[in-house]
């Protein structure tokens, strides 16, 4: 069955959907009568986010916080999925590993937060090492899931042909395994963000969760809720990154779609 034509092209819809929840924010604030301190209307957020750009106060916050996501994302996820290879392929290295690395993911990052600041310091170094623990475990699992489901027929034709298990590996079960590890992937965008916030929050002298932090004890809601903003648009922007990567890497995929 042919589907239908799209009305609209595909970035509308959620501006649609973001113009509604403003217009409902907008409406609520000024019907009801809420003070600003308890949530100002978006206006208040928009000039604050202006204000911080034309001034250039906002830049600092913005590419510490980027430069502590990208770096412990990269890391955490070379090692995920080099991890997940090693543990997929040897049974002796599951038995071993598997039941650390799963005690360590049950662990609250947050406790693991001032142990983190004592080996690493108040730098930034503190920060990747959080963000790479936070956003590993995803990828790492899915990465494992991802090779193991490797069609046994496929390997079976490979074997058949003498190939290598290290070829196997390379050529056959890694690019079998890149849909599940690009879905981990995006888990670990939105991970990654988080763990650099909570970083920032314990300690830091940059970052926008060291913005939203400070900006709470002076009690200046728009400045907040422009530091929330601006990490969500920053999820956002790498969610989409990620998936336009899946899209060009895993093409036989998109073709199925």
């Amino acid at each position: 069955m042919p589907r239908r034509s799209k009305l609209l092209p595909a970035p509308i819809y959620p501006l649609i959907s973001l113009g509604v929840l403003l217009l409902v924010w907008h409406l609520a604030v000024r019907w009801w009568q809420i003070p600003d301190y308890l949530l100002p209307p978006p206006s208040a957020v928009f000039d604050a986010l202006s204000a911080g750009f034309v001034s250039g106060s906002l830049w600092p916050h913005i590419w510490a916080t980027l430069v502590n996501t990208l770096s412990g994302y990269a890391i955490g996820c070379a090692l995920a999925i080099a991890l997940g290879a090693l543990l997929a392929e040897s049974e002796t290295f599951e038995r071993f590993v598997y039941p650390v690395l799963v005690g360590l993911q049950a662990t609250p990052k947050v406790a693991l937060g001032p142990i983190i600041l004592v080996w690493f310091g108040f730098g930034a170094a503190s920060k990747i090492v959080l963000v790479a623990l936070v956003c590993f475990f995803p990828l790492f699992v899915n990465t494992v899931n991802g090779i193991r489901r490797t069609d046994p027929e496929l390997l079976e034709a490979c074997r058949a042909f003498s190939a290598s298990r290290l070829f196997l590996l390379w050529h056959v079960k890694l690019p079998a395994a890149l849909g599940d590890i690009f879905a981990g992937l995006q888990i670990g965008v939105s991970l990654a963000l988080i763990g650099a916030v909570v970083g920032e929050f314990l300690s830091a002298q940059k970052g926008l969760g060291y913005l939203i932090a400070s900006s709470s004890v002076s009690m200046s809601l728009a400045t907040m809720f422009a530091g929330v903003i601006l990490l969500a648009v920053t999820g956002l922007i790498g969610a989409e990154i990620v998936r336009a990567l899946q899209r060009r890497v895993v093409f036989w995929q998109a073709r199925k779609q």
